[in-house]
């Protein structure tokens, strides 16, 4: 996509279609008991009934979405490519832009300037504002991977060559955090995951961060890995667990500071790694999809329907997985964790 495309994706809503349903999906989360799920060209599609029926719903943009979060029933946000953040207020049924490239851009250019005239600025802070005044004249072209929102009010989005912006405020204003984030290299940021005051990203080439007071200040960790994470997943008792490249996964019971390995069957690179009740199901870049038990160091696969290939699921309020992926939605039955026994996909639209 160039440049002088660039304007109608932000300006041009994304087009209701009743082939949404088999659209490329992104990701998936739940709102309260309701399923949104969002996707390639600005795709939104709500399921109330367990992800068995789905409407699309417009959004003001037409660029792809990455990522989606609820905080409650009716507050989430959505971010995606053209450096773009939505809001919702009502579970999804309608959506606002909050931010944008361009605009995240000039933020990052005015808190690099403000860094450069501060005493002692170093040769890196030099660096930072030569990178902001690039990121200004690329336009809204890097998007925004993940997000993570603790509450209706404070958030961090993160995405390709280090971008990342911060809200107290539940996204009425935002600010760069890129100065806040060690990453000299402008690695992209794949993963966040909180938990009270700690707080983690992950990218790539073992890019590691950790946060102990709530995401604003950031340490570089001595990972277990060199190759790229891709997802990160907070167990109940607070113990992190990364994945990435090659099948690799590990678990920190001590914030970090130590990891240990987990036995993974299939060596194909970890996508996803939703939790649904006392495990993490990890979706590899296969379509696949694993299970591991909170006190387990082995990682076993499961059942999924035939040609789903799933890029992201959910645990729908009956208790079924739904899945997001390349050609669309389908369920899964789950009478337990264990032993997954499939249905066909039904995704038509209303």
């Amino acid at each position: 996509m160039n440049a002088t495309e660039l304007p109608d994706v932000l300006a041009q809503p994304s087009v209701i279609t009743p082939q949404a349903g088999h659209a490329v999906l992104l990701d998936i989360t739940r709102a309260g008991k309701r399923l949104v799920a969002v996707g390639e060209r600005g795709v939104v599609l709500l399921s109330d009934d367990n992800g068995i029926g789905w409407r699309q719903v417009q959004v003001p943009v037409s660029t792809t979405l990455t990522a989606v979060q609820f905080v409650d029933p009716q507050h989430g946000w959505a971010v995606g490519h053209s450096g773009v953040v939505l809001h919702t207020l009502d579970a999804g049924q309608s959506w606002t832009l909050q931010l944008d490239g361009r605009r995240a851009a000039l933020l990052e250019l005015e808190e690099a300037q403000k860094a450069v005239g501060a005493p002692g600025a170093t040769d890196e802070v030099q660096h930072r504002l030569l990178a902001a005044k690039q990121l200004v004249a690329d336009g809204a072209d890097k998007p925004f991977l993940t997000l993570s929102f603790s509450d209706a009010q404070h958030g961090i989005v993160v995405g390709a060559y280090g971008l990342a912006m911060r809200t107290e405020d539940g996204g009425k204003t935002w600010h760069s955090w890129m100065g806040h984030i060690p990453n000299a290299r402008s690695l992209h940021l794949y993963a966040l995951a909180g938990s009270a005051e700690v707080f983690y990203i992950a990218g790539e080439q073992g890019l590691l961060l950790r946060s102990l007071d709530s995401g604003r200040h950031f340490e570089q960790l001595d990972g277990p890995y060199d190759g790229t994470y891709f997802s990160l997943a907070i167990q109940d008792d607070g113990a992190l667990l990364i994945g990435g490249l090659r099948g690799k996964a590990f678990r920190s019971r001590d914030q970090g500071d130590t990891f240990e390995a987990l036995t993974n069957p299939i060596p194909v690179s970890l996508g996803a790694a939703p939790r649904v009740g006392h495990q993490t199901l990890w979706v590899n870049q296969a379509g696949s999809v694993l299970h591991g038990a909170d006190d387990s160091l082995v990682l076993q696969p499961l059942a999924t329907p035939e040609g789903s290939h799933w890029i992201d699921l959910v645990s729908a309020p009956d208790g079924s997985l739904v899945g997001v992926g390349f050609t669309g939605v389908s369920r899964a039955s789950m009478p337990n964790v264990s032993a997954l026994s499939t249905i066909p996909a039904q995704a038509a639209l209303e």
